[in-house]
């Protein structure tokens, strides 16, 4: 196959030992898969290793987030395309043939948003409901920020590949609402230093929540949910609500120091 034509996927991975061979198993058929470890203590590598994947390693320190090891994963790739997979995503055959046509077309962008279906208590979310990812790029000039729920920095054009039942992205987590609080805590300290610089105040406080949830309940189609949507957009509205209430008391307490 030409070499422009092959894409790579990356996977990084700590402690991802649960879905990671169902995952691998979904990404067999592309031209290189690259799993990029923090250093897991599990048998993450070992899954690795039985699926023939080349295995990098990226020094875990302090980071309880994958963002920091993004860019070396994704320059440790050798394909000119690269395909960015969470452990515990698979991806459909459909995708893949997808992928492999865009990139065939003499006017492919640099990089393309992928349908994800989710799970949300015990139900998969419907077409309607797909989240767009980033996913998929040139290799070469391409960074990811070091910080939680960023995008990466693709150099050129970017635009949304549509999704169908057969042409998406899996998310296999469902996690329960205790599991999502918790990560809830976890991601909106981890997401304090990128937003330090953006003053929220009252106003915010008010009416980002607000807003957050009316986007979650009509626009993406929550509603469609029963109550299962209206808890979705709820929590929706708590981060929010969370990250600036951080963000203020960060300010008091400095004030006060």
């Amino acid at each position: 196959m030409d070499t422009e034509k092959k894409i790579s996927v990356v996977i990084n991975t700590y402690n991802a030992s649960q879905h990671l061979a169902k995952v691998l198993e979904s990404v067999k058929e592309f031209d290189e898969v690259v799993v990029c470890d923090m250093e897991s203590t599990d048998n993450t590598r070992d899954i690795a290793a039985s699926y023939g994947c080349r295995i990098v390693t990226f020094p875990k320190g302090n980071y309880n987030i994958a963002e920091p090891a993004r860019t070396f994963a994704i320059q440790s790739a050798k394909s000119k395309w690269v395909l960015v997979v969470d452990a515990d995503e698979l991806i459909t055959p459909g995708l893949r043939e997808a992928l492999y046509r865009e990139i065939g077309k003499p006017d492919c962008p640099e990089g393309l948003y992928i349908p994800r279906q989710n799970m949300f208590m015990g139900m998969p979310l419907r077409d309607f409901s797909y989240d767009y990812q980033l996913r998929f790029f040139i290799r070469e000039g391409t960074e990811w920020p070091p910080y939680v729920h960023t995008l990466p920095k693709v150099q050129g054009r970017v635009e949304k590949l549509k999704g169908s039942s057969k042409v998406k992205m899996v998310h296999l987590m469902d996690e329960t609402i205790q599991e999502t609080l918790t990560k809830l805590n976890h991601y909106t300290d981890s997401e304090l230093e990128k937003k330090r610089q953006k003053g929220y105040g009252l106003w915010a406080l008010l009416w980002r929540p607000v807003w957050r949830f009316l986007q979650c309940y009509v626009l993406e189609g929550a509603f469609r949910m029963g109550v299962r949507g209206m808890i979705r957009a709820g929590m929706a509205a708590v981060y929010q609500y969370a990250l600036i209430s951080k963000l203020i008391e960060e300010r008091y307490r400095g004030i006060k120091n």
